[in-house]
């Protein structure tokens, strides 16, 4: 009853606590099937999959140890100092699209005094609760993270990294997350950058195919083109390819394996990570039916349309990223 009170004002609906997993007391918080449409349904059953899959991996560990420190140049910390004490700061967190939760619980040890909520639509958020339940300021809740129960303006701090372009309308889940933030609240978020031509079309084929292609043959072509990757990066040739502005192609020098992978067909590879890892992350990105890309104006335009000071901007190859304040006052 005690953590039931404590966390209570951190939610519109009437909660119910069962150690660290918060369930949402009304009738359909789990009616997932009714209350998503076709993309989203079948995105949440494809990262039930990947992380039902990750979860068994040995490898994780070096996939969390990259996360974090691509954590910090995303979000503009220089190291994991500044990282705390940028916490330090902060009362109430939300995770938004945790998924098994290792970020949500690396933001939990970083600041044992503030109460984090994770939050996922998948089922990778009962494992979490599960594998995090020592953390006792740490709480995880299975919900759309476009439609929470989350109290508005309750929140110091609002982190969606790598989820929010994986939603059936980016620009309303980015606009009701902002709606949690406290005045003088962040939320740091993280979009898809729009690729070549050749790439997106690629891409966007995939988005309209993959509801219609089984897991299994999903997670076997995600494995062929780990192999080709694998296979190109092998090859270890590099060249000068010349600017093609029509085509979005940038001129520089390549290996084989970057320039089809950033123009023309994803095939993801790192030695260090081994087949079984990169194989998740090349599912990763072509199992979803939602994975909209940005330009870099979209991405930005979505802050300045909610109120929101950019503090920090980040941009490369894959992606682009943000913090973004709420300053004075909040209307919510």
């Amino acid at each position: 009853m005690e953590r039931r009170q404590q966390l209570q004002y951190l939610f519109k609906d009437d909660i119910i606590v069962n150690n660290n997993l918060v369930l949402i007391n009304k009738q359909e918080r789990h009616d997932h099937k009714e209350i998503i449409q076709k993309t989203q349904k079948q995105t949440k059953e494809a990262f039930d999959s990947k992380w039902g899959e990750a979860a068994r991996l040995t490898s994780m560990g070096k996939l969390h140890s990259f996360q974090k420190e691509w954590f910090l140049s995303l979000y503009g910390f220089n190291k994991i100092g500044d990282l705390r004490n940028f916490l330090a700061g902060k009362k109430t967190i939300v995770d938004a699209g945790c998924g098994l939760g290792y970020k949500s619980a690396w933001l939990a040890e970083l600041a044992p005094h503030v109460t984090i909520i994770g939050i996922d639509l998948s089922d990778a958020v009962l494992e979490a609760a599960k594998t995090y339940r020592h953390l006792q300021n740490l709480y995880f809740v299975q919900q759309d993270i476009a439609h929470t129960s989350l109290t508005p303006g309750a929140f110091d701090f609002v982190l969606c990294d790598q989820v929010i372009m994986h939603t059936q309308f980016p620009d309303v889940t980015f606009d009701h997350l902002a709606s949690l933030l406290s005045p003088g609240g962040e939320f740091a978020c993280y979009v898809y950058r729009r690729k070549a031509i050749p790439r997106e079309l690629l891409d966007d084929y995939f988005r309209r195919r993959t509801s219609e292609i089984p897991d299994a043959e999903m997670w076997e072509f995600a494995s062929q083109v780990t192999e080709l990757g694998q296979i190109l990066n092998d090859l270890n040739v590099e060249f000068e390819c010349p600017e093609i502005p029509l085509l979005d192609i940038k001129g520089g020098r390549y290996t084989i394996q970057r320039f089809l992978y950033w123009n023309f067909l994803k095939c993801f590879w790192r030695d260090d990570w081994g087949g079984d890892l990169c194989t998740v992350t090349n599912y990763d990105w072509y199992a979803p039916s939602n994975a909209q890309r940005f330009s870099k104006e979209e991405f930005l335009g979505l802050a300045e349309r909610n109120g929101l000071e950019t503090i920090f901007f980040h941009e490369e190859e894959a992606c682009y990223s943000g913090r973004f304040k709420r300053n004075g006052y909040s209307n919510y």
